[in-house]
């Protein structure tokens, strides 16, 4: 009877909490479910409503259905569940966030926590879902909110900071810059009180107290912080509770008030030094003098007496308009100073310009009190800055526009032609035999009659146009606004027509500057005049008087006393200049170029060496020789690669040469130009390209010409040395040609002299040719140099240099310049 008391009740405590459980069951307002592998197995109303569904409807459901096909991570829906059921079932227990889906398909964010219990002697799974929708929209509001104010203080050009509980979390650029810092590292992270002067600690911690117990913005305070140097800086401070990052936190708006102060200070430093070298003002807030300095009355003639009570009108010299005072008066009152040049009005009528600073006073509630104003007469500066100006842009002797201001107009006249389209002309003017005047009568002669000359070309143009004077006894005039093509041509062939008529009226010249007998003599002058028209900006200025120079040139060429327009057939050597230009880099870039190869030989005509020489494959022109092509790559620059190119191949073939018996021996000279090496890293490209082949740098000779030699010699000296060390030898190519000095050629590590071929040409036949050629071998001889001849063509030159102690040659008696293949089997 016990035990079934007992057990009655046991059954009746069970019922009991099975009845407890169920009210929570359907009372708790989070969704709760019951499942297992297959599906749901129960679950509450609340759960159900999430979903859009009844209880009914969702037992027997697998939580997939209730999913979108993939969660925010990308990962399939029902391989998460999947994961996360067999991970409950092992008795993990797991909290996660979810994307789920009514059954309307609408989305809802969830918080699931997961977790196995027993239920009627079984396993199975209890989750607990809580829609976080609200708070997830709510939560990406404010990270939007938060995005949006960083932005803006980001970009913001006043300093602001943030800081929490003590610590700077956030400072702007502007902060940063503030500051000192290099970056917001230098700050972040740090106590904020680190920044602040010692004697604000209090105030600042006391006012960041008010701004979190009333949770709102501390009026603005001055305060003084540090730099990260230890430099204090006086600093407008607002202080203002915010949510940062999720968290209370202050924001601090800053203002660097320093150099404010700077100027305040200097103020009133100034006042008390009022009797200074400067005239002082002092008004009321109304602008009524209150009170003056005694420069004040030195410089505009009134007394105290005179000013006081009156405004500061009574100095206006009326050049400037009310606009200009407005201006004025704004920027002092947004900035609190205002300085600048102004014109102002003496007792006595008289205009002068002054030098005005003037600065408002504030009292401790912000309000101006007074302005001062300090002033110093520039008249003496004016005068020294307009003959300044004269000696910059104009030509003392003529008072015309010079170079400079004639090229600014220039400029000035294409963008107005460009803009109006309308045309313009360039006219450049040549005094034809100035030069004899200057040489017999004497430059203050010469002098006079410039002016003369300038004068008569000013009268015969118009206002607006220019005449210019570039130099010596060139002139120029720029013609604006001129009619169509045609008509332009033809005006402006008028007015250079006037100007040779007036021209050539004849001189009255004083003579007493000359010391002549006569007072005065009677002079005529003629002048060649080149033409250019101009329409927009096609044409550069440069290229605009280069044109009119040609022009005038041409105009010389016809007799002088005469004009002529710039014709387009005298582009035809500048057009094949750029056309072969063009043909040269596209010749670089596709490779067409060949190395050709001409023997040099010793005294027994045996193959010592080869000179290398480049040739040019063009695809319509053939093979082009070096003269055609060679000066223009070295005005280009292109001798540079195409230089390169040419030591990199000619290495490439002692490399070849050295694994054949009969060429192994073989020297090759490579050409090098002036602006080659000149190139400041020359030495280690030599010395790169012979590790980079392989060569035998003993088997390379670099012939420099003797032009080099006129720059630098010094830097010319160490690298020729530093070549040499590794085993490069050089030859000076052309020997004769060029102004070497005896104590130069001294000092150069040479191996040899080239006499060149415009000497051995004429050998025979030219005293002077033979003599030359015998002073180079007798020189190459007494330095210790070996000297060969290049050019030799008949075996009486060579016969005649070999009489002469040179046993060395190169020229077509002994071959001509070709490919490789075509030496290789000669005799060595």
């Amino acid at each position: 009877m016990t035990e079934m008391r007992d057990s009655e009740d046991r059954w009746k405590l069970a019922l009991e909490a099975e009845r407890k459980y169920r009210q929570l069951f359907e009372q708790a307002n989070d969704g709760i479910f019951l499942l297992d592998a297959t599906g749901f197995l129960d679950c509450n109303q609340h759960g159900a409503s999430m979903y859009g569904l009844n209880r009914k409807d969702v037992i027997g459901r697998s939580p997939a259905e209730l999913c979108p096909e993939r969660q925010a991570s990308g990962q399939l829906s029902a391989d998460v569940v999947a994961e996360k059921i067999a991970a409950a079932m092992k008795g993990d227990i797991s909290r996660f966030e979810w994307t789920a889906m009514r059954v309307d398909g609408a989305l809802l964010d969830v918080e699931i926590s997961l977790s196995s219990v027993e239920m009627a002697g079984g396993l199975c799974l209890q989750a607990i879902v809580r829609d976080i929708t609200e708070r997830k929209r709510m939560e990406a509001a404010l990270s939007e909110s938060e995005k949006r104010y960083r932005t803006l203080i980001e970009w913001s050009p006043e300093p602001m900071g943030v800081h929490r509980r003590g610590v700077i979390v956030y400072v702007n650029p502007a902060a940063v810059r503030m500051l000192g810092a290099n970056s917001a590292a230098d700050l972040v992270g740090k106590p904020v009180l680190d920044r602040v002067h010692p004697d604000f600690h209090e105030i600042v911690l006391a006012r960041v107290r008010n701004a979190i117990e009333h949770d709102g913005e501390a009026p603005p305070i001055e305060e003084k912080f540090l730099k990260l140097d230890g430099t204090a800086i006086d600093v407008e401070v607002r202080n203002t509770a915010i949510v940062f990052d999720g968290e209370p936190a202050i924001q601090v708006a800053m203002r660097d008030v320093t150099e404010r102060n700077l100027a305040q200070q200097q103020l009133r430093i100034a006042a008390a030094a009022f009797e200074a070298q400067e005239g002082i003002t002092v008004t009321d807030a109304a602008k009524v003098i209150q009170r003056v300095n005694r420069t004040f009355t030195e410089i505009t003639g009134y007394s105290a007496e005179d000013a006081v009570g009156k405004t500061p009108r009574i100095l206006s010299s009326g050049r400037h308009d009310a606009g200009f005072y407005d201006e004025m008066w704004e920027c002092i009152g947004r900035t609190g100073t205002w300085r600048g040049e102004i014109w102002n009005r003496r007792k006595n009528g008289e205009i002068y310009p002054e030098w005005l600073s003037v600065t408002a006073v504030k009292g401790n509630d912000g309000a101006v009190t007074h302005y001062v104003g300090t002033f110093a007469d520039i008249t003496m500066r004016k005068v020294v800055e307009e003959e300044i100006r004269n000696l910059a842009f104009f030509d003392p002797l003529t008072r015309l526009p010079n170079r400079r201001l004639m090229l600014d107009r220039l400029r000035q006249a294409l963008t107005g032609s460009a803009r109006h389209e309308r045309h313009g002309a360039l006219l450049l003017f040549d005094l034809d035999d100035f030069k004899t005047l200057n040489d017999t009568l004497g430059h203050d002669v010469g002098d006079q009659f410039l002016v003369e000359v300038a004068s008569r070309m000013e009268a015969c143009i118009r206002e607006g146009d220019t005449v210019a004077r570039l130099g010596g006894d060139e002139f120029v005039v720029i013609l604006q606004d001129l009619d169509a093509e045609t008509a332009a041509a033809m005006q402006a062939e008028s007015v250079a027509v006037k100007i040779l008529a007036a021209l050539s009226q004849p001189y009255q010249l004083d003579l007493s500057f000359a010391g002549g007998d006569a007072n005065s003599r009677s002079y005529h002058c003629t002048a060649s005049i080149g033409i250019t028209l101009f329409r927009d900006q096609s044409l550069s200025v440069d290229e605009l008087l280069k044109r009119a120079d040609t022009a005038m040139y041409q105009a010389k060429a016809a007799g002088r006393n005469t004009l002529r327009f710039f014709d387009p057939e005298m582009q035809a050597v500048v057009a094949i200049r750029a056309a072969l230009d063009t043909d040269l880099r596209t010749a670089i870039r596709e490779g067409q170029f060949l190395l050709y190869y001409q023997p040099q030989v010793d005294g027994e005509g045996r193959v010592t060496g080869v000179e290398a020489l480049v040739r040019w494959q063009h695809p319509l022109r053939g093979l082009v020789c070096p003269t055609d092509f060679i000066p223009q790559t070295e005005d280009n620059g292109l001798i540079l690669p195409l230089g390169h190119w040419v030591l990199e191949t000619a290495c490439n073939q002692l490399v070849v040469w050295a694994g054949q018996a009969d060429m192994a021996h073989l020297t090759v000279a490579v050409n090098v130009s002036g602006r080659q090496f000149r190139q400041r890293d020359f030495v280690e490209q030599v010395l790169a390209v012979l590790r980079a082949t392989g060569a035998n740098p003993r088997r390379l000779k670099l012939e420099l010409t003797e032009s080099l030699l006129l720059h630098d010699m010094e830097d010319i000296i160490d690298k020729m040395t530093a070549l040499k060390a590794e085993g490069v030898s050089f030859s000076l190519d052309d020997f004769g040609t060029g102004y070497s000095s005896l104590s130069y050629l001294k000092r150069l590590p040479l191996s040899q002299l080239k006499i060149d071929q415009s000497f051995i040409c004429d050998v025979l036949t030219d005293s002077n040719d033979a003599a030359i050629a015998r002073t180079v071998i007798a020189l190459g001889m007494s330095l210790g140099l070996a000297v060969i001849a290049e050019g030799v063509e008949t075996e009486g030159q060579r016969e005649f240099l070999a009489r002469l102690g040179c046993f060395a040659y190169q020229g077509y008696l002994f071959g001509r310049p070709g490919a490789a293949a075509g030496l290789e089997g000669t005799k060595p």
